[in-house]
């Protein structure tokens, strides 16, 4: 009889333990199904490729609009004023033009008067009067050109810096953009550098040809003195007096 108290005692333990440790034991359970575990490999690698497709046109939109930022960057780079300056220097050495201008009304002027033939009733003071001013004419043109070559000459070290950074900024340039700004720059310069030219040849041409023209014109003076002179009365001897007396 004093046993039954133990034996309750386990009974109730077992009991306790039975009910602390059943349902655990149950959760731990798990059914697995292959159909289904394949499905969901399946939908998440597909989830992660679109995931990836995403960030890959996400980066090529910033490559596209990187490009499109360089592309319409401009020319830091700028040598209009330096090249407007020197055609305005050129321009003026030219405007400069002493005596008979580059204008064809003051041109057409001058040779109808000044280098036309010799007149055959003008004074003799007259005629040497107009070869006086043939003369400086054509020492003011040469004067003229010599200007406007040593202006052009000058202009070449300002040219010569100018294309060196020009063509440094076309081989380093980010963009289309800034490329062909600094293209467009050296066309400027190669411009600038042919109206130079120009204006050499033109001085020089205006010189020769008022120099050619006074020569021509002094043949025809010439031909109107020997005239003059050959038609001229024979010598006339008469009385000279060399001192007045008192």
């Amino acid at each position: 009889m004093a046993v039954r108290p133990h034996l309750h005692a386990a009974l109730f333990g077992a009991v306790v333990l039975s009910l602390l440790f059943a349902e655990p034991a149950r959760a731990q359970i798990v059914v697995y199904d292959p159909s289904n575990f394949s499905q969901n490999v399946l939908t998440a690698a597909r989830e992660l490729q679109q995931v990836n497709n995403q960030i890959q046109s996400l980066a090529n939109e910033a490559q596209m609009l990187t490009n499109q930022a360089r592309n319409l960057a401009s020319l830091p780079l700028s040598t209009l004023s330096q090249l407007q300056t020197t055609i305005q220097k050129t321009q003026s050495l030219l405007a400069q033009a002493q005596h008979i201008a580059f204008d064809v009304q003051q041109i057409e002027t001058a040779f109808a008067t000044t280098y036309r033939s010799a007149s055959t009733s003008g004074s003799s003071s007259g005629l040497m009067a107009t070869a006086q001013t043939r003369w400086r004419n054509s020492v003011a043109a040469f004067e003229d050109s010599l200007k406007v070559q040593a202006g052009v000459v000058g202009n070449i070290s300002s040219n010569g810096s100018a294309m060196s950074s020009l063509t440094s900024a076309s081989q380093t340039s980010t963009g289309a953009l800034q490329a062909a700004q600094a293209g467009n720059q050296l066309l400027a310069l190669q411009s600038q550098q042919l109206s130079d030219l120009i204006a050499v040849v033109a001085a020089k041409s205006r010189a020769d040809a008022l120099e050619q023209s006074r020569i021509t014109a002094a043949e025809s003076q010439g031909q109107e003195q020997y005239r003059r002179f050959s038609t001229r009365s024979g010598y006339q001897p008469g009385n000279v007096t060399m001192f007045h007396g008192n």
